[in-house]
């Protein structure tokens, strides 16, 4: 008899457990059933805003369900970064990861989440080379001027960043470090307001996103001196390098990309992953983005975690040499 009942229960805990599979299976296969977020971890009117807004709008054709873009900017990316962590594992919020994400990890001595353990990679979806710019009426013609300036008056001019840790303030680091010249760097809580003491005359230079900087070198307000890439931008094709305008060795690219919390179901990251890799391929998403510098970068998650991991060795190594400061 004792047999027979543990039969019985041993039968119910697999018909329970093959059920609650089953409804598993059943809403994954289903998904997405309700809007999507993405949230940017920057003010709006930046690089990764621009991306995430134009990204909505194919992935909700793709998806058949709305992509709403929240931003929540501040400390760094740290606070859309934490609420993304901190959310349902389901694939209905995400976050518009950059090279901040990177770079935390060692910048910042307590983050409320761990990076490598906390977030699954979904999909990259372009680099993009920032641009040295100064106003339009800046005395600065060239990089030259700002290295001799710079070295004439250390820690006198100041260079705005959408935030430490952005690729911003990443450039500009490494151009410190390269150049051998110390300025005094000013974080924003964005792009948005970064560009505003800029062109307002509250800071010298800008490392910019080439979303964010774009229509404002376009109209004149600002000029362009060089940009970060190892290569010419066809944005920019009569924008020098870095190194073609005399800092040698230097080169670094923003990124961006598509995080989910961890323990997201495999079926739903994969499902996001091929809406993505769609998404970057229309003429829409391209004709937005393309012309701002941007080049389109995609794959597979385990591509985008790979590429995450070596950034994130890669800057670790100059935050403890200290080219990167706290």
């Amino acid at each position: 008899m004792q047999s027979t009942f543990f039969r019985r229960i041993s039968a119910g805990l697999a018909a329970l457990v093959s059920i609650t599979a089953l409804g598993l299976s059943a809403a994954q296969a289903a998904y997405p059933e309700k809007p999507i977020k993405l949230v940017v971890p920057f003010s709006a009117g930046g690089g990764a805003d621009l991306i995430a807004r134009t990204l909505a709008v194919e992935l909700a054709k793709e998806l058949g369900q709305p992509v709403i873009v929240e931003n929540k900017p501040g400390a760094g990316t740290i606070i859309g970064s934490d609420l993304v962590a901190k959310s349902a594992p389901d694939g209905y919020t995400l976050l518009v990861s950059s090279i901040a994400h990177s770079v935390n990890p060692t910048l910042v001595d307590k983050l409320p989440y761990a990076t490598e353990r906390d977030f699954m990679p979904v999909a990259m979806t372009v680099r993009s080379p920032n641009v040295l710019v100064v106003r339009g009426d800046s005395p600065f013609k060239t990089v030259k001027d700002i290295v001799e300036a710079a070295k004439a008056n250390p820690n006198k001019l100041t260079y705005a960043s959408p935030g430490n840790g952005t690729s911003s303030h990443l450039a500009g680091a490494l151009f410190e470090d390269l150049a051998k010249v110390r300025l005094q760097h000013v974080a924003y809580k964005g792009s948005a307001q970064a560009l505003t003491d800029l062109l307002g005359g509250q800071t010298d230079i800008l490392f910019g996103t080439s979303g964010s900087v774009g229509g404002f070198i376009e109209s004149g307000k600002l000029r362009a001196l060089a940009v970060t890439s190892s290569t010419r931008s066809t944005a920019y094709p009569n924008v020098p390098t870095m190194v073609e305008a005399g800092v040698a060795g230097y080169s670094t690219e923003g990124w961006y990309g598509l995080h989910a919390p961890a323990g997201t179901p495999a079926a739903v990251i994969e499902r996001l992953n091929a809406a993505v890799r769609k998404a970057t391929t229309t003429e829409f998403f391209k004709s937005k983005l393309v012309h701002e510098g941007m080049v389109v970068q995609t794959g597979t998650p385990a591509e985008y975690e790979s590429y995450v991991r070596a950034e994130i060795a890669r800057w670790s190594k100059l935050v403890k040499a200290d080219v990167i400061t706290k």
